[in-house]
Parts: C-alpha cells; sequence; structure tokens
C-alpha cells in the first residue's frame, strides 16, 4: 500500500464529511505537511476554494466568509507555527459564535519532541477556546472508515457556534500517485458517497421555553437593549419594541436603526438614567455592547427582572445581573412572546436624543473622523453591507451615527482585536458578494496590511476606508499619563497608504474635504474592483469632538 495514496483517501473521506454538515467555502495556505488535505479539497467540486500565504489573515478570512453565510468555513494549514496563527481567528469565533473547522495537518507521533523540522506539540494547543477538539490518529487501513466518519459528524453535529480542532498528522511520504489497492477502504462506506447525508446523524437544537408570565411582564415599564444580531432580527426587534411603547438603546452592530440615536452620549445625562431607572424589566437581545456610557447604565441598572436574549450559551453578562438567561434566536424568541400594543412610557429620553443628534449635526460640515461617522448613512452602497473595524471608529459610528435598520453591520467584537480586519472583510464581501464598505484605523490597517492582497479579488465595488489619524487615538480617550501616551500608547508611524494601494494595485483616493470624498465614493461604487480612501485627519479631533460633545449633551 502506498502512503501517500492512502493519506489522500483518508483526506478525501474527512473533507467529504465536511460537505455533509453545509461546509462550501475552504480556505487554504500553502504547505507540504497539509498536501493530503488541500488536495482532497481542491478534487471536491463541491467546494468554493479560497487561498491565501499568510495564516492569521486566513483565519480572518474564514471568520468573515462565516459571518456572511452563517455557515461553518473550513481551514486547511501545515504544521508548525502556521497552525498557532490561527488562534486569533479562533478565539474570536469562541466569543462571537461564527462556525470554523480548523485542520491543521501534523507530523505523526514519532516526529514529536525529538528535534524534527516543523514538528510542535498541536493537539491541545488551543485549550479551552475551540468548542471541540479532535486529535486524529496516522491515517491507517486498520480504522474503519466508518470510525472516521462517524468521529467527524459526532464532533460537528451537535456545534452550535464557535471553532473545533481537527489535528491530522500524516507520515511521509505526502507525495505520489495514486494507489488502487487501498479503493476497498473507501468503499467499505457504500452508498454515503452518493448520498449528501452525514454518516452519523445527531442533530440537537437549544430550543428556548416559552416565558408564560410574559403577558404579565409586557405590560410593565420595560426597556430593550439590542446587542450584535443579524440585519432582518435587528429590524423585526425595532418593530416589536416599537409596538411595545419600550425605549431600544441600539448599538451600532444591533441593525435597529438606532431609534434613539447618540446614546453614548445622551446616557451621560442624568435625567436620561433617571427615566431609565423607571423601568420595571429590562431585556437585553444581543451580546458585545460598544458605548461606554450604555456598559455603565447596565452595569448599575436594578430592574425587577433583568432578561438576555442570545443563540449563544454562556452568561454573557459582565454586570451579573440577577435574571434569566434565555439561549434563542432573536428571532423565534420574538415570535414566541408577541408584543401588546401600548403607548410609550417614556418622554425625557426620546427629547434628549434629538436634541444630542442635533447638536452632532451642527457640526457636520467641519472635514473630520468624528463628522464622518456621523455621515455615515450618506456613503453606504445600495445593497451593501459595511464593516466596523475596532477602537475608535466603532465607538464614533455608535456614538455619533444611525445606520439604518436591517442593513447588515460586520465587525470583530468578541475579543475586540485589531489584528486581521480586513481579511475579515474581505471574508464576508467573498461570501455575499455584496458592494461592501470597510472602515479601520490606521494601525488597524498596517496590522493586517498584507490583506490588501485579498482585495484583488472582490466580486462587487469594495471601498476601504482608513481613517489616519497617526496611531490610536483611541488611547486619548482615556486617562493614560501624558508624558509617555505617544510613545507607549498612541504609537504613531507617520505614514501614508499610497505606496500600499499601488502595490496590490487597488485604486486610490486621498480627499481633504466633502466634496472630494463624495467624487471619490461615487467613482468607487461605479465600478468593479477594490479602492483605498485614506481619510487624513487632525490627530486628536476625532476623541475631542466625542469627549466636547458628551460634556455639551450631559448639561441638557
Amino acid at each position: 500500500m502506498s502512503i501517500s495514496s492512502f493519506n489522500r483517501r483518508w483526506a478525501t473521506v474527512i473533507l467529504e464529511a465536511l460537505t455533509r454538515h453545509g461546509v462550501r467555502h475552504v480556505c487554504i495556505a500553502p504547505g507540504s505537511r497539509s498536501t493530503p488535505l488541500t488536495l482532497a479539497a481542491a478534487e471536491n467540486r463541491a467546494f468554493i476554494h479560497h487561498t491565501h500565504f499568510d495564516e492569521r489573515g486566513l483565519g480572518h478570512l474564514a471568520l468573515g466568509l462565516a459571518k456572511a453565510s452563517k455557515q461553518p468555513v473550513a481551514v486547511i494549514v501545515t504544521s508548525g507555527t502556521a497552525v498557532a496563527n490561527l488562534y486569533p481567528a479562533l478565539i474570536e469565533a469562541g466569543l462571537t459564535g461564527e462556525k470554523l473547522i480548523l485542520l491543521t495537518a501534523d507530523r505523526p507521533p514519532e516526529l514529536i519532541d525529538c528535534g524534527a523540522n516543523q514538528a510542535i506539540r498541536q493537539p491541545g494547543m488551543f485549550a479551552s477556546h475551540p468548542t471541540e477538539s479532535l486529535a486524529l490518529p496516522r491515517p491507517s487501513q486498520d480504522i474503519p472508515a466508518r470510525w472516521l466518519v462517524s468521529a467527524i459528524d459526532n464532533l460537528l453535529g451537535s456545534l452550535h457556534g464557535g471553532a473545533v480542532h481537527i489535528n491530522c498528522p500524516f507520515a511521509e511520504p505526502l507525495y505520489g500517485d495514486m494507489d488502487e489497492n487501498d479503493l476497498l477502504w473507501l468503499q467499505a462506506l457504500g452508498a454515503w458517497w452518493q448520498d449528501d447525508k452525514p454518516w452519523l446523524q445527531a442533530p440537537a437544537r437549544l430550543q428556548c421555553e416559552k416565558q408564560r408570565d410574559w403577558f404579565f411582564w409586557r405590560q410593565k415599564r420595560g426597556v430593550i437593549i439590542a446587542g450584535r444580531m443579524s440585519a432582518a432580527e435587528g429590524q423585526q426587534l425595532a418593530h416589536w419594541a416599537k409596538t411595545l411603547g419600550w425605549p431600544l438603546i441600539g448599538d451600532a452592530l444591533s441593525q435597529t436603526g438606532q431609534p434613539l440615536p447618540c446614546a453614548d452620549l445622551w446616557l451621560g445625562n442624568a435625567r436620561a438614567v433617571t427615566e431609565l431607572n423607571q423601568a420595571q424589566i429590562i431585556l437585553q437581545f444581543g451580546s458585545s455592547l460598544t458605548g461606554k456610557r450604555l456598559l455603565q447604565w447596565q452595569a448599575v441598572c436594578e430592574p425587577q427582572e433583568y432578561w438576555l436574549i442570545d443563540s449563544l450559551p454562556g452568561r454573557l453578562d459582565p454586570a451579573h445581573h440577577r435574571g434569566r438567561r434565555l439561549v434563542s434566536d432573536v428571532a423565534g424568541w420574538l415570535e414566541q412572546h408577541p408584543a401588546e400594543p401600548r403607548a410609550p412610557w417614556y418622554s425625557a429620553v426620546e427629547q434628549l436624543s434629538s436634541q444630542a443628534w442635533e447638536r452632532v449635526s451642527a457640526q457636520r460640515d467641519t472635514f473630520g473622523e468624528a463628522q464622518f461617522a456621523h455621515r455615515i448613512t450618506a456613503y453606504l452602497p445600495e445593497q451593501g453591507q459595511v464593516f466596523l473595524g475596532n477602537s475608535l471608529v466603532v465607538r464614533l459610528v455608535d456614538a455619533l451615527g444611525q445606520l439604518p435598520a436591517g442593513y447588515p453591520v460586520y465587525s470583530n467584537r468578541g475579543a475586540s482585536g485589531i489584528d486581521g480586519l480586513l481579511s475579515t472583510a474581505a471574508g464576508v464581501q467573498r461570501a455575499s458578494a455584496r458592494p461592501t464598505l470597510a472602515i479601520v484605523g490606521d494601525l488597524s490597517a498596517l496590522y493586517d496590511l498584507n490583506a490588501l492582497a485579498l482585495l484583488r479579488q472582490v466580486s462587487a465595488p469594495f471601498v476601504l476606508v482608513v481613517v489616519n489619524n497617526n496611531g490610536g487615538q483611541i488611547f486619548s480617550l482615556l486617562p493614560t499619563p501624558p508624558a509617555e501616551r505617544e510613545q507607549f500608547y498612541l504609537m504613531p508611524q507617520h505614514v501614508d497608504f499610497a505606496h500600499a494601494a499601488a502595490m496590490f494595485g487597488l485604486n486610490y483616493h486621498r480627499p481633504e474635504n466633502w466634496d472630494a470624498l463624495d467624487q471619490a465614493f461615487a467613482g468607487a461604487w461605479s465600478k468593479a474592483g477594490a479602492t483605498l480612501i485614506e481619510l487624513v485627519v487632525k490627530e486628536t479631533d476625532g476623541a475631542q469632538t466625542l469627549q466636547n460633545l458628551l460634556a455639551q449633551v450631559s448639561h441638557l
């Protein structure tokens, strides 16, 4: 029996088993030890293949594909530090629920801990961050194919979210012609090859029970907090809240349309907090809240009941309220718990929100990042989507902007890292084929700069806005020591991105006023391909504008 041939047969079963669990996108990095997996994926016509030379970016590309497709995405990498580079994306998926299947090639056991090249201890290397892990043995005809396929099915059949790690050791040789002698091992699976279902079917669906006392609570004064959810759920929740007559405090990622915009400003006003504290029940849908003032109020509010509804398991409440943790998708929960039409019970909050919006709008003519966040709706592509970077970008949009209800918004707000943001945005675009606006800061763009290579393959207009405020200006909002702030926190790089765009063949603009920015966007949306728009702004203006507005609104 040829070792290289049987390695391929073994990998073929693994990849085919993945198709039975909805995997269509496979992300592949170059490597020799992963050859059996790579070639098995290449031969399987069910897959759409994506490649990238950087495993860290590849993991985030898969993360973006999973976000937009709502389906599990497979990743294939070779052994050694290539595997370790998947860690950031794996962590993010564990916190936000995207399904990633990491297929990591490995040296066989006899090459571990003996000085062999590119051999590290891979089983268990991701600690508690994967939802599940499976350390496969070295391929052997002594192990039935039905064991292998049922092991994969058992791992994936009950996966509700997060990443799974499947470690796949392969002995050499890795290359060679296929051997017909090992076909009998594959054929033992019989009609499974002509089917489209898993070998072992063990679906387990999380279903929240209807809250029998909802008819009682829906007649009370309530507040709704909306965190991360899908576009359709955000739109549905906004209508549900309006029917109830309850205030909805919508995060930028909620896609509810933020009916009370500028929450991060007006929550700093004592009148707003006093009124909200009259609530008898608070319902939070989705997690990963952005606004600092919202998080502060959420931490100290003490209603009679606090319910948190999210499809992810776990507490998801850093304030540890006494109440109910209801594991359910938002749409399903709303259908189970209909709203009863009632008049709004709040007035101060609505008034303060309107006044805050007017204060922000009064400064919209100044060319800066805070004003861009306020104007963001004007730059969204039709039938498109937006990806928001972390740090100051998402906070400004959350505090000063108002995104349309039901408009798709994506972000990496689980671990909230700035690594892999461009790669994730590229994955979101590939999975959806929609026009895409991505907004990141200059340090975030530098962190994932080689992901610009992925933007050469977009299937619809893609605009990457790099807000260049020369460093990590988020630290301007924090009480960092002034003497050490620039060197150890802000870390200004004094770069522009024209050369980076040229290196990867992307269209590039550096507008210096609103008219030039409008023209750059109009041109970018009118043609296929990617455009990098560098928004060079004064270093601390964005943070200072936010702080000034906070002070103004707090005294209204």
